[in-house]
């Protein structure tokens, strides 16, 4: 039987590879459509002009001088003398312990990125039970790496957290260029290093993450996330970077800062810190290889590529690490092959827990 694969037909030739760009668009094409078109210039008046000098002009020295006023734990020398390429802050709850170990174990160990100095702390806020506070302190004592607001550390108060955080990296942390807020979750430093100095000198006015575009308050007067319209009347919130992991410049922190208490803590704290840039003429940056609140499946080459992965397991966190470290480079085809791969799993992986999530409520709906 001869082969005819070479015998086909133009319009089915056409066929096929119609067929090959449409799976390509479908699986990628959102990712290009929030990357590329859904900027646009942000608006200078003298309002803006104004907050950007008081950013520079910042006097901090009565925090300085008084840190336990607003910190249980604090590292107000962890800095000093150092020019800090990034500065990871990653909120942690009081209680995970565990956790933090691990992370620091894995990515939390990198001091340096190609040259650059990294530094990693904790944020954490005050836990309910004296016992863990007495965890935490023991902690805190042998990494000195660990930052405790005074506020209780809970949902409600992560806003809180945002506002503690920003003032302690502005105030004891000047000196570092970029400031990441992540999640426990996995973080491809090498990657996001090597993102961020390609940059080419453009080091300020960065809010750079996984953008949500439209998000629209919750309006439930039965949902804890209830936002009032006293609180925020407009119909959508401003576009903002999804909260599990963001970058701020420092001097976009500095701004953050200057406008804190002209927006309304009641929103999320994701959609807080989109306000803040917006009152102060900043457009986030969006990147798709920032995960967002999902948890991307596994696969080493598509690991080196991407930036974050929420909801990873301890196991899943060391191999990651141990294989995204392992300085073993993926080709292009490895890495092609390696983003379809993930991204189909991830899809699948989301869909079958929809529909799992689905079959629970109607059980329980059933069942009542």
């Amino acid at each position: 039987m001869q082969v005819t694969l070479c015998r086909l037909r133009t319009h089915q030739w056409c066929f096929i590879l119609f067929n090959v760009i449409l799976f390509h668009a479908l699986l990628f094409g959102a990712d290009f459509v929030e990357e590329y078109f859904l900027h646009s210039l942000p608006h200078v008046d003298m309002k803006i002009l104004d907050i950007k000098d008081k950013a520079r002009k910042l006097n901090l020295e009565p925090l300085r001088g008084n840190p336990s006023k607003y910190y249980i734990l604090n590292q107000p020398e962890v800095c000093n003398g150092k020019t800090i390429f990034l500065l990871s802050l990653i909120f942690s709850s009081p209680g995970n312990g565990t956790r933090r170990d691990l992370i620091r174990k894995a990515w939390g160990s990198v001091t340096t990125v190609q040259g650059y100095p990294i530094l990693t702390l904790f944020a954490l806020g005050m836990p309910a039970l004296v016992t863990t506070q007495e965890e935490i302190d023991a902690e805190s004592q042998k990494n000195n790496d660990i930052i405790e607001g005074i506020f209780l550390d809970s949902s409600e108060n992560q806003t809180l957290k945002i506002i503690s955080m920003t003032q302690w990296a502005v105030a004891f942390c000047p000196s570092a260029l970029f400031i990441l807020k992540a999640d426990e979750m996995f973080i491809n430093l090498p990657g996001l290093v090597d993102y961020l100095l390609n940059l080419k000198g453009h080091l300020e006015g960065i809010y750079l993450g996984r953008v949500i575009h439209q998000d629209i308050p919750n309006r439930d007067p039965h949902s804890q996330e209830f936002v009032s319209l006293s609180e925020y009347p407009e119909k959508y919130y401003p576009d903002y970077c999804s909260g599990e992991a963001f970058i701020l410049s420092q001097d976009v922190a500095r701004m953050v800062y200057v406008v804190l208490n002209e927006a309304p803590v009641m929103v999320p704290a994701d959609v807080f810190v989109g306000i803040c840039a917006k009152s102060v003429g900043l457009i986030p940056i969006h990147s798709s290889r920032f995960s967002g609140e999902r948890h991307i499946t596994y696969n080493r080459c598509c690991y080196k590529f991407i930036f974050t992965s929420a909801e990873v397991t301890d196991a899943e966190t060391s191999l990651a690490w141990k294989e995204v470290s392992d300085g073993k480079e993926c080709s292009l085809f490895e890495t092609y092959y390696g983003l379809i791969s993930c991204k189909l799993l991830t899809y699948l992986d989301s869909f079958k827990h929809f529909h799992t999530g689905s079959a629970k409520d109607n059980a329980v709906y059933f069942g009542n």
